[in-house]
Formats: structure tokens, sequence, C-alpha cells
């Protein structure tokens, strides 16, 4: 995503020409961020649209120190967060998912690897449980350690953790089924 000063400039005076441009270039790399945590397209682009209103109107605290796709991303980021908090309190079925037993089992990713592609890997996560899947995001793709983790969500370090374990577990037996099928097939 490259953003010019110029169209920054334009865009703090509410152009909103300048606005749809800006929305065009930074659609691709801030959609990929919403695909990540919702599981249909139209959650993600209405994650995208809201974060978007949330760049145009904090862009005059943008630092031009600060590359524009990380400030973008960063509040993106912290948008989809906001959401699902505000839905965890609406439904108050943040725990729900706590309860959850995952057999434990082998899987070798080198392996599997070579048997599935990007996409296949994406629509695994999106089935993981809705707070194993922020955290499996937020830990391995996004790169926040537990403590942040924990902070951005109101869950304790241990729980963090505990979703992590559970979304790698859990994508390891998606993986060995997978597996599974592709050694039936090839019998």
């Amino acid at each position: 995503m490259k953003v010019s000063k110029e169209l920054l400039k334009r865009c703090k005076k509410n152009e909103s020409k300048a606005q749809f441009e800006l929305y065009k270039v930074c659609y691709g790399s801030l959609m990929a961020v919403c695909n990540r945590y919702e599981k249909n397209k139209e959650d993600a682009e209405g994650l995208l649209n809201l974060a978007f209103f949330k760049i145009l109107t904090k862009l005059d605290k943008y630092k031009p120190q600060v590359p524009f796709e990380a400030w973008a991303k960063r509040i993106t980021i912290n948008t989809i967060i906001d959401e699902f908090r505000k839905k965890a309190r609406d439904k108050h079925t943040f725990y729900d998912d706590l309860e959850i037993n995952i057999p434990i089992s082998t899987m070798d990713f080198n392996e599997a690897d070579q048997k599935f592609d990007a996409e296949e890997l994406e629509n695994m996560i999106k089935q993981l449980p809705p707070v194993s899947q922020k955290v499996f995001n937020l830990y391995i793709i996004e790169g926040y350690n537990h403590r942040e983790i924990a902070e951005l969500l109101g869950i304790s370090e241990g729980t963090s953790k505990w979703h992590l374990s559970t979304a790698r577990k859990t994508i390891k037996e998606m993986l060995k089924k997978i597996m599974n099928k592709v050694a039936l097939l090839l019998l």
C-alpha cells in the first residue's frame, strides 16, 4: 500500500474523491486483515468500513514517521478487537468456548503443507471458536505476545495461552483428517 503525503493532505481536507482513492489503495491489505477474523466476506467488509471510517476520522493523529500501512493496520486490528468485545458483552458468550475438549493429535506439518493451500488453512482458522480464532490470529499472524493479547481481549495470559494451544490442536486435527482423506485417495 503506497500512500502519498498529498493524498493524505487531501483526505484531511475531507475531499471525498481523495478519501475514495485512499479506500481503494488500502482495500486489499486491510481487507486481508479483516478476512482473517471473520467467517464471511460481508462481515469482513463491514469491519473494514468501520475501520476505514476510524482511519479517516483519526488522520490528524497520524505521524508521518510511522509507515501509513502499519498505522492503518493497527487501527483495523483495534477496530476488530473493539467489535469483538462489544459482541461478547452483548451476547454474554465470551467464555462459551472454554468448555471445548479437543483430543491431542500429532501430525507432520511438512507433509500436510504439501497437500493444502493458504485458502484451505484460512478456512480452517475460520472454523475455530471465536476467541481461539482471535488469539491464534493475533499471536501467529499479527505477532502479538500473550500479555498484549490478554490486555486487548480482556482475558488472562493463561487463557490466551490456552486458546492458542486449543487452536493449534484443532488445526492439527483438521490437518490429520485432510491427510487421511489424501491417503485414502492414493490407495
